[in-house]
């Protein structure tokens, strides 16, 4: 795409400011290429979108949707938020950070969802970052309805005099995708100012709110640049569904237009057991990207993604001349829980 067609594109503007909203974010965060990884793929040209670095309690990807729902939760008058996530959650500590930042209270409910896990799990990485920040929790066994849970808990401290704010898992929902159809134009930008245009953009996704928010601001600013989520837990059907459903409501949300189910692209190719659990190719993407490029994946999502970026590589999925974005949703904490697996793995 040539540069003036870059720039035709960018004259479409999403209006954010008539949404609440609070600054937590550092951005734009840059774009940076991968030379040493692409060369030793011997594929297209990589690129990473580093959202690890928003800032907030070492950064990640739910930060930018944090700055509107915590805006929306101010706007109510809410002294306390209550959400949740698995017990390595990085939505978990982020909005702990966030609420910590706006002198609000966070409880949370963590799901026991990733089998087989030491007593230390639940005391390292994210779990003493949370207790950091002053995070009340309780705990739930694997499979139940968490947000159906959190919603009761935060019914029963509403009963009890409080005034809490709901955010549902991984900050998913028409309001949460508004920090990523902001990183949609954020993009675009970028890509007009260095003329650079990107064929693929691929990431790890998971409850779906960062792939339809970028889905929906590419879609409403006429931008092609197709997005392939990498599932870091459910099977294609499942989660190409659910990242479409939380889409059309962004959509709704922003006044914008229809879009064709067939925008949505998953590839459930590289979740192997199941979530948290990392499988070899996870394995591999955190110690080839350290080695390669000196960056840090996470277990649970980030590093998913990447497994399945070097995978479409190694198929021949992209062109030569491509240039591939890849998005990291931050994490590393992460890594302290998973110790002895990754020890095992680079030994």
């Amino acid at each position: 795409m040539s540069v003036e067609k870059l720039k035709s594109n960018a004259t479409t503007r999403i209006e954010f400011n008539r949404f609440p909203r609070v600054d937590l974010c550092h951005q734009p965060t840059p774009i940076e290429e991968m030379p040493r990884l692409g060369a030793l793929l011997g594929g297209p040209k990589l690129h990473i979108k580093r959202d690890d670095c928003t800032g907030l309690a070492t950064g990640g990807n739910k930060t930018r949707k944090l700055e509107f729902l915590m805006g929306e939760a101010l706007r109510e008058g809410a002294d306390m938020i209550v959400t949740q996530g698995a017990v390595q959650s990085n939505h978990v500590r982020q909005s702990a950070a966030a609420a910590c930042k706006l002198g609000m209270k966070c409880h949370v409910l963590l799901e026991r969802r990733v089998p087989d896990r030491d007593e230390s799990y639940e005391k390292t990485g994210n779990v003493f970052l949370d207790k950091l920040f002053g995070t009340t929790f309780e705990f739930r066994p694997n499979g139940l309805d968490m947000n159906a849970e959190a919603m009761a808990v935060t019914e029963g401290l509403r009963n009890a005099g409080h005034k809490p704010y709901f955010i549902p898992g991984g900050g998913s929902n028409a309001t949460g995708a508004l920090g990523y159809a902001n990183c949609a134009q954020e993009i675009v930008d970028q890509s007009v100012q260095s003329g650079l245009h990107f064929q693929w953009l691929v990431m790890g996704t998971g409850s779906s709110g960062t792939q339809a928010g970028l889905v929906a601001g590419f879609h409403i600013l006429g931008y092609d640049l197709p997005v392939m989520g990498i599932s870091v837990r459910q099977p294609k059907e499942r989660q190409t569904g659910a990242v479409l459903a939380t889409t059309q409501k962004t959509l709704a949300h922003l006044g914008g237009p229809d879009i064709a189910p067939d925008k949505i692209l998953v590839d459930d190719g590289y979740v192997g057991e199941g979530y948290g659990i990392p499988a070899p190719s996870t394995l591999e993407a955190i110690r080839l990207t350290a080695r390669q490029e000196g960056i840090l994946l996470d277990p649970v999502y980030s590093a998913k993604g990447m497994a399945g970026l070097i995978g479409l590589v190694r198929s021949g999925f992209f062109k030569p001349e491509d240039n591939v974005l890849f998005l990291h949703t931050g994490g590393s904490t992460s890594l302290f829980a998973y110790e002895d697996q990754i020890s095992e793995d680079l030994a």
